[in-house]
């Protein structure tokens, strides 16, 4: 067998294998984007939004006022580039974090494992659900301050970036803030672990990064304030779709171990 006969089987296998992903994993998967989507509104917009205005005013202010057109606005707005780096990071941690639970599984039983990360996951998303509970969880420095600290290792690393976040100055940017501690990523973290699949870990993180984005381009397009306004309609919306994926999610660990 010649090389490109081997190169086109591999890709076949590869296509058929991300096929059965999405058809296996879709519950996990649609419920994911729903978390992302929901999150975004309810959390992300205020969490990184300051992120989202401060290179959408550094990339506007880039371009001369005689040369402004709302294409610029638009682009500003959406940060490719950015949204790729995140997109990226968020997808790698789904890789690593399914091959660790993949492996373990090997040992241990995927089954239990996976159950288990599900069962986590569904304890994040209850937790961001109701207030109460959600200070039970880590997502917010801890008392020792060792989250405080990373999230200000990153930052530090970040800053320089925010002078021109374009090209692949907002791609780097992108990849580093997508490791600042958030207790919903932990959650869908968690929950595309448990595949033990690196390609699903990776498809599952991919959905939630694809669900936060629309309300960051709508804060970055239209503002803070558009971005509050939103959040404040959903505030009582919110907090019942992420116990209803939470449900989803303990449904789905539960038929794993029966």
């Amino acid at each position: 067998m010649d090389q490109d006969a081997v190169l086109l089987a591999l890709i076949a296998a590869g296509v058929s294998h991300c096929a059965d992903v999405v058809v296996d994993q879709g519950n996990l998967l649609f419920s994911l984007f729903m978390t992302g989507l929901v999150g975004g509104l309810a959390h992300c917009s205020a969490m990184c939004g300051p992120f989202v205005l401060s290179q959408v005013g550094a990339r506007l202010e880039s371009v001369p006022a005689s040369q402004m057109r709302e294409w610029h606005r638009v682009a500003g707005a959406a940060l490719l580039p950015y949204q790729f780096g995140r997109l990226t990071t968020y997808m790698g941690l789904g890789t690593v974090g399914a091959l660790v639970a993949g492996s373990l599984g090997n040992v241990a039983g995927l089954r239990w494992i996976s159950a288990a990360l599900l069962g986590v996951a569904a304890l994040f998303f209850i937790g961001y659900a109701i207030p109460r509970l959600r200070a039970l969880l880590p997502g917010k420095a801890s008392s020792d301050g060792t989250e405080g600290w990373w999230s200000r290792h990153i930052g530090s690393l970040a800053r320089p970036l925010f002078a021109a976040p374009v090209g692949w100055r907002g791609y780097a940017l992108g990849l580093l803030l997508g490791f600042i501690p958030c207790g919903l990523l932990y959650g869908a973290l968690a929950a595309a672990a448990s595949t033990g699949d690196p390609v699903a870990g990776a498809f599952g993180m991919g959905v939630f990064a694809l669900g936060t984005m629309p309300t960051l381009f709508g804060v970055g397009l239209a503002g803070h304030v558009a971005g509050t306004h939103w959040r404040g309609i959903l505030v009582r919306g919110a907090p019942v779709l992420l116990v209803l994926n939470a449900v989803v999610l303990s449904w789905m660990a539960v038929t794993l171990i029966a």
